[in-house]
């Protein structure tokens, strides 16, 4: 089993998130909050990004990074994301690489999400969730 995590709403509507470790993040509706559906985004870029700066660190060095956009269709109907489409940028404009070694570096970047990202393997398979409520009186 993973790390636990729990929210508690807050008086002013927005929500908090905990993880046992003493990790923090605000989200809910409205201005300046990250939505559930914006957080599952998040995640997966989040994953890309971590998953692929052996990659480019390697490559052009310690503290380079790339910068990952995520979309998502939506289906309102459904209430479900249909697609995600993420994009992973990378400046390597100071590097001064070859073409063969741009090439390189894209396909080894790929290979590292592909192995790593755990949100991306999740997400692309039917993922089961149980639920349980309970009601303390």
């Amino acid at each position: 089993m993973g790390k636990r995590l729990w929210v508690e709403r807050n008086k002013d509507g927005s929500w908090d998130g905990f993880s046992e470790d003493g990790a923090h993040l605000k989200f809910g509706k409205g201005p300046g909050l990250f939505s559930p559906g914006d957080l599952m985004k998040v995640a997966l870029a989040a994953c890309g990004a971590t998953s692929s700066q052996f990659a480019i660190e390697h490559t052009l060095g310690e503290g380079n990074g790339a910068k990952v956009t995520v979309d998502a269709k939506y289906d309102a109907d459904e209430d479900r994301y249909l697609s995600f489409e993420e994009h992973v940028a990378i400046d390597a404009s100071g590097a001064d690489l070859s073409d063969e070694d741009a090439d390189k570096l894209q396909e080894r970047v790929r290979r590292h999400i592909e192995k790593s990202c755990t949100v991306m393997h999740t997400l692309k398979e039917a993922t089961p969730v149980r639920m349980d409520v309970t009601l303390r009186k």
